[in-house]
C-alpha cells in the first residue's frame, strides 16, 4: 500500500444525561438497504454509480461525490466570510452532490485554532446561511461537520509559525484546553481533566450546534468523532485514563461519544440524515500499548446505526502523533468495507481517491456507497466533472455559464 509514513493525523489543519446512554432503549432504526446495482456492473440508469444519486432518510443526494470536510483556519470569532462562500460555491458548481464545511467548533475553546469556523452562536448562523444557500442552488447538498478539538485545541493556524501550539501564560491567544484525562498530546499543553458536568455541557453544545446548523440551512449533520479529537480521545485508551463512567472499558469509552450522537439525531428532523466520521484505527504499534482500532470501530458503528446515524464516514488515524501509517492510494477503503459489511450502515470512504475510475471501482465493489475527496478537490473544484468525461458520462451537471468549457469526453 505504499511505504510507511508519520502522520499526525489532522486531516482538518439533549435528551438524557450521558450516564444514562447505555442504560436507556435505543430507537431501532433499518439497516442499510442493499446497494441497488450487483457489484460490478453500472447504476440502474446505466450510468457510473458516482453519478447514481443515494437516499438517505428522505434527502435524495445528487450523486456519490462528496466534498470532504477541510478546515481552511479563516473564520473571524468563529464566522465564516467569502472566502468560505467562494471555496465551497467553487465545489457545488463543479458537480459535488454534497458539498462539507470544515469542522465547526461547537464552542470556542473547541477550536483548534483562533481562526477555525464555529457553530456556537447565532451570528455564525447568519454568516453561514448564505453559503449553504448558494450550495443547495447549484443542485448541491449542503453539510456541516461539527467538532470539539479537545486536547489538539489552542494552535496557531498551520501556516503561522508552522501550527505550533499555543500556551497560557506564553501565548495572547491561548486557551486552557480540556480533554477526558490530563494527557497532552505530543507537545500540547495538558489538558484540564473534563469533569462530568463538562461532559454534559459538550453533549449540550453538539446538540445545540446542530439545531443551529438546521436553522442555517444545512441538510446534513456530521458529528466529528476522528482525528484525535475530543470524541475520538474518550473512544481511545491512548487519550482516555478516565476510571469513572466514561473510561476503562469499551461500553464506558463509548458512552460520550454516543450520547452526543443521540443528543444531535434528537434535535435533527427526521427526515434528514445523520453521518459520523470516525478513525476507524490509531495506527498504533506494537510498543503503543491499548488503542483505537477496526474492531471496536465495527462495535461502534453498529451502536451508532441503532441510535439513527445514516452514514459513517471512514477515516484514521490522528491520536498518535508518531504513527507510522502506511500511505497509498485508498489505503482506508478496507476500513470502510468491512464497516459497511458487518456493522450494517451506510459508509463513506476517503483518502488518497485521485481520479475518477478509482472511485468508481470503489463503488462498484461494494466498499462504500459514496467517496469523499479531499486534497484532490482542493487542487481542482471540478474533479466531479473531469470524473465523469473520464468515465464517460455525458450526463454531469454544469452551471449553464461553464457549458462551453466541458471536459472532452474520453
Amino acid at each position: 500500500m505504499g511505504s510507511a509514513t508519520k502522520a499526525s493525523g489532522s486531516a482538518c489543519h439533549v435528551p438524557g444525561a450521558a450516564s444514562t446512554a447505555f442504560a436507556q432503549p435505543v430507537r431501532k432504526h433499518q439497516p442499510m438497504r442493499q446497494p441497488l446495482h450487483a457489484v460490478g456492473t453500472p447504476g440502474p440508469s446505466g450510468r457510473p454509480l458516482l453519478f447514481e444519486p443515494i437516499t438517505l432518510r428522505q434527502l435524495t443526494i445528487p450523486n456519490r461525490i462528496w466534498l470532504s470536510p477541510m478546515c481552511q483556519y479563516s473564520a473571524v470569532d468563529g464566522a465564516p466570510n467569502t472566502w468560505h462562500l467562494v471555496h465551497l460555491g467553487a465545489r457545488a458548481a463543479g458537480g459535488c452532490g454534497l458539498v462539507m464545511t470544515e469542522a465547526c467548533a461547537v464552542v470556542p475553546e473547541g477550536r483548534i485554532s483562533p481562526s477555525d469556523a464555529g457553530m456556537w452562536n447565532d451570528a455564525q448562523v447568519e454568516a453561514w446561511r448564505p453559503i449553504a444557500d448558494f450550495i443547495r442552488s447549484h443542485g448541491a447538498v449542503p453539510s456541516v461537520q461539527l467538532a470539539h478539538a479537545g486536547r489538539k485545541a489552542s494552535t496557531f493556524e498551520p501556516f503561522v509559525q508552522g501550527g505550533r501550539p499555543l500556551y497560557p501564560g506564553k501565548d495572547a491567544a491561548a486557551w486552557q484546553v480540556v480533554a477526558p484525562s490530563a494527557v497532552p498530546f505530543a507537545d500540547f499543553q495538558t489538558p484540564r481533566e473534563m469533569t462530568e458536568a463538562d461532559i454534559r455541557e459538550v453533549i449540550d453544545a453538539f446538540a445545540a450546534a446542530a439545531e443551529r446548523s438546521i436553522k442555517a440551512g444545512f441538510q446534513v449533520v456530521e458529528i466529528h468523532m476522528a482525528h484525535g479529537y475530543l470524541l475520538h480521545q474518550f473512544l481511545s485508551p491512548q487519550a482516555n485514563k478516565r476510571k469513572d463512567q466514561y473510561g476503562g472499558s469499551l461500553a464506558n469509552r463509548m458512552r460520550l461519544p454516543l450520547a452526543v450522537a443521540e443528543a444531535v439525531r434528537a434535535v435533527i428532523p427526521p427526515e434528514l440524515p445523520l453521518a459520523v466520521r470516525i478513525s476507524a484505527t490509531d495506527w498504533a504499534g506494537p510498543l503503543d500499548g491499548p488503542a483505537w482500532d477496526v474492531d471496536q470501530s465495527v462495535v461502534l458503528c453498529g451502536a451508532l446505526r441503532d441510535l439513527g446515524c445514516d452514514l459513517i464516514d471512514v477515516s484514521s488515524g490522528g491520536q498518535l502523533p508518531r504513527a507510522l501509517i502506511p500511505v497509498g492510494p485508498g489505503y482506508q477503503v478496507p476500513f470502510s468495507e468491512r464497516i459497511r459489511r458487518e456493522a450494517r450502515v451506510a459508509t463513506g470512504t476517503v483518502g488518497l481517491i485521485t481520479t475518477g475510475k478509482q472511485a468508481e471501482k470503489i463503488l462498484q465493489e461494494g466498499k462504500a456507497d459514496v467517496v469523499l475527496i479531499g486534497r484532490e478537490m482542493l487542487r481542482d473544484p471540478n474533479w466531479p466533472l473531469r470524473a465523469a468525461a473520464e468515465l464517460g458520462y455525458e450526463g454531469a451537471r454544469y452551471p449553464p455559464q461553464y457549458e462551453r468549457g466541458k471536459f472532452p469526453i474520453k
